[in-house]
């Protein structure tokens, strides 16, 4: 894969996807998104990736979101003038905010901002692990825009509704310490702890067994559109595929005989 705007690493079952425009604080335009579209479709499909960790390159910020000063640019340019992709990704900002389809776990390392779309990203992810620099926030109306990714949406169902429209509706900054005390973050460590603690969480992640994490991630956020009693009723396909795996024999098996267990994945 032939990636300008971002670096995709594959380490065992880990996938390492990094933003690589630091110097636009990691913003992204068409080009960008559109390769980010294309490591999330591998990823999504690649049966030996269990886990992916996204990040921004540099200390500076996670991603800064839209790059504005390429959409100024090219609102000046005539329209036949403008450079276009083949095809348009649909999987939302990153390739990533739309995705709702995709049960494997996700990690926001966020090792800076993390602003307008930068935390659309962020939000979609399932755990967020910050250096202590950190600040979140969709400035969106800042600008004349809305956090339209999904932010809109995902904010007041990941933090009290009152604190998450306050934020939106002045554009102001979420210091790291605070999203980790209204919920938002899972830790805020140090720059220097950031990768040994998104390490830690891999480990363990993969310790457990692949499909009982993407059963549990596709039954719990799938779960919470749905009232309480009539959820129990609900047969969901990573459920369905989990129990019919070996894994599922693996696991109580491995525990009787006090040894690791040998997860496929399948």
């Amino acid at each position: 894969m032939d990636l300008k705007y971002c670096r995709y690493e594959k380490e065992g079952h880990l996938a390492r996807i990094t933003i690589t425009r630091p110097a636009v604080m990691n913003a992204l335009h068409q080009f960008a998104h559109a390769e980010l579209n294309g490591v999330w479709d591998d990823f999504a499909t690649d049966d030996d990736l269990w886990v992916a960790v996204l990040t921004g390159e540099g200390d500076r910020a996670f991603s800064a979101g839209n790059d504005l000063k390429y959409s100024a640019e090219l609102s000046k340019m005539d329209p036949k003038d403008r450079p276009k992709l083949a095809h348009h990704p649909s999987q939302g900002f990153g390739g990533i905010t739309s995705r709702f389809n995709l049960s494997k776990p996700i990690i926001a390392r966020v090792n800076g901002f993390a602003l307008g779309g930068g935390l659309e990203m962020a939000l979609a992810c399932d755990i967020i692990i910050a250096a202590d620099h950190a600040y979140l926030g969709l400035p969106e109306p800042k600008v004349g825009l809305i956090a339209g990714a999904m932010g809109v949406h995902r904010l007041p169902r990941q933090i009290p509704l009152k604190a998450a429209m306050g934020y939106m509706l002045t554009g102001r900054h979420i210091s790291a310490q605070r999203a980790y005390e209204l919920g938002l973050v899972s830790e805020v460590v140090p720059l220097g702890e950031l990768d040994d603690t998104v390490q830690m969480y891999v480990d363990d992640i993969l310790k457990c067994a692949p499909l009982s994490v993407r059963s549990t991630k596709e039954t719990a956020m799938n779960g919470l559109s749905i009232g309480l009693s009539e959820v129990s009723e609900v047969s969901f396909p990573q459920e369905a595929r989990r129990r019919q795996s070996p894994d599922a024999i693996e696991g109580p098996r491995a525990f009787a005989e006090k040894r690791s267990p040998n997860w496929v994945g399948k």
